[in-house]
């Protein structure tokens, strides 16, 4: 963390460009505030299945190093079958493995969107113990599970378009800019 700059990466639980978390996470720049730049992690599309008799392929190690050089991480990922969509736990997985663990005391939000009324809070439930395990803190509140979000995006661009959640991400972001500064010092 170089002066009041944060350097902040975000993963995106989905795998379609379609998707509204995509769209979210494709947002976060543009709201994030002015001391924060968010950069997309590098794809996790390409992991293998977790096998630890493979050796652990470059793009994992990207990934991992991506993570490792941030301030902090922002995941926004929806929910499949109620919890984390195998890619993202496949992923974390992966990195869990590293003998330089790059989740360990970093600063990690949570964000999600969903179509139903409970807006991805189950997945964000089962993340928040999968990072537990690899020892990541977990930004707490305010909480982001955008839902309904049909109405919520435009159709079109998949951009968030409702105002109350916009301001709710923004509000997210400054006050996890405070948390990542309190435990990087």
């Amino acid at each position: 963390m170089a002066g009041n700059a944060l350097s902040v990466v975000s993963i995106c639980g989905s795998l379609r460009k379609g998707s509204y978390n995509a769209g979210l996470a494709r947002m976060l720049p543009r709201l994030a505030p002015a001391e924060m730049t968010i950069m997309p992690a590098p794809p996790f599309d390409g992991f293998p299945h977790y096998n630890h008799d493979l050796g652990v392929p470059a793009d994992v190690v990207a990934f991992a190093d991506a993570v490792r050089a941030a301030d902090g991480v922002i995941i926004v990922s929806p929910e499949y079958n109620w919890t984390i969509p195998g890619g993202l736990k496949n992923a974390l997985d992966w990195v869990s493995r590293l003998k330089e663990q790059p989740f360990k005391d970093k600063p990690v939000a949570l964000q999600s969107a969903s179509t139903g009324l409970l807006g991805a809070s189950r997945m964000q439930y089962h993340l928040r113990q999968s990072l537990a395990g690899i020892d990541a803190l977990v930004f707490v509140k305010p909480e982001v599970t955008l839902t309904f979000a049909k109405e919520k995006f435009d159709e079109a661009t998949v951009e968030l378009k409702d105002q109350a959640s916009i301001d709710l991400v923004k509000q997210q972001l400054a006050e996890f800019a405070n948390f990542v500064r309190r435990v990087r010092i």
